[in-house]
């Protein structure tokens, strides 16, 4: 017979495993109910909006005629200012990040800047919107522009991607620093060739991630001025601008106006008519497809680099 001790024990244990039980079982409700809610609210945007998805919807521009809106010009926009977006961030965030985890020393000064990045990734995007506001289009004097809002998105996702990029460089282990200053390599050597290499899914990872919030922002673009409703594309270099009639530069389309996909299916949900909101499901749906589509990518990208990675 066991003792009245091990009898205490057993049921001390047989508590536990039942409460874990019930805690897992609220955990997998929970999860089922979010799961289940995000796919009912999909598959109602896809059966609404996939009729409207044609070759035309892609390649016009938007209407007061809901049968003949299109998309062109806020896909376009989106392209335009992601691709700003990516040029501002990912060089200074991987800079910053690189900076802070291998070259600055551990004092009072780093660490305020580390608390001030991590307090800037949970700050509200409109802040960022209004702090673009005042700096970029009254202060540099850029305007309501593409090089406004790539440089305002850049600010947004600067955090992320430098949490990302340092997480991903402590990921690596100690003995590879320490091999590679045995066999005589210089600090930048070591991050050129090992760190940024071993790191580089987990970077990936996290710009992309960073990009896919990006683009689906709306507060921040509004409050600098991004147009409801646009009937022409940036100036392609080479090509007459349509505002002044002279020849494009060949960085012109960054200080033209722009709107993109967001503001696109804001502006079409205002409307009462039912056909414009198919028209914004249509557009929410490529949307979602879009930010898929780049996770996707991170989830290869990172097999496919960590699958080549031997330590």
């Amino acid at each position: 017979m066991p003792s009245e001790k091990t009898q205490k024990i057993r049921a001390i244990i047989k508590k536990a495993r039942r409460f874990d039980l019930i805690v897992a079982l609220l955990g997998l409700m929970a999860m089922s109910i979010a799961i289940l809610t995000l796919a009912a609210l999909f598959i109602d945007m896809a059966v609404t909006g996939i009729p409207r998805l044609t070759p035309e919807f892609f390649t016009n521009f938007p209407s007061r005629r809901p049968a003949e809106a299109g998309i062109l010009s806020s896909w376009v926009g989106s392209l335009l200012v992601m691709t700003v977006t990516a040029l501002c961030a990912v060089p200074l965030g991987i800079s910053g990040a690189i900076y802070l985890e291998e070259y600055a020393r551990k004092n009072w000064f780093t660490s305020v800047i580390e608390i001030n990045i991590t307090n800037l990734a949970g700050v509200p995007s409109i802040i960022y919107g209004l702090l673009a506001l005042g700096l970029f289009v009254y202060t540099f004097g850029l305007g309501q522009s593409i090089l406004t809002a790539g440089l305002t998105l850049g600010l947004l996702i600067l955090p992320i991607v430098i949490t990302a990029t340092r997480e991903a460089l402590r990921s690596i282990p100690q003995h590879i620093r320490e091999a590679a200053y045995g066999c005589g390599a210089s600090q930048w050597q070591v991050v050129q060739h090992h760190l940024l290499k071993y790191s580089m899914p987990g970077i990936l990872t996290g710009v992309i991630i960073g990009m896919s919030r990006a683009i689906g922002e709306t507060a921040p673009i509004i409050t600098i001025g991004a147009l409801t409703f646009i009937a022409f594309l940036p100036p392609a270099p080479g090509q007459p601008n349509i505002e002044t009639g002279e020849t494009a530069g060949l960085f012109d389309w960054l200080f033209s106006p722009f709107t993109v996909m967001p503001i696109q299916i804001f502006n079409w949900t205002s409307r009462p008519d039912p056909r414009f909101h198919e028209n914004a499901a249509a557009a929410a749906f490529v949307l979602v497809l879009m930010t898929l589509s780049m996770n996707a990518i991170a989830i290869w990208l990172r097999y496919r680099l960590r699958k080549n990675i031997k330590w």
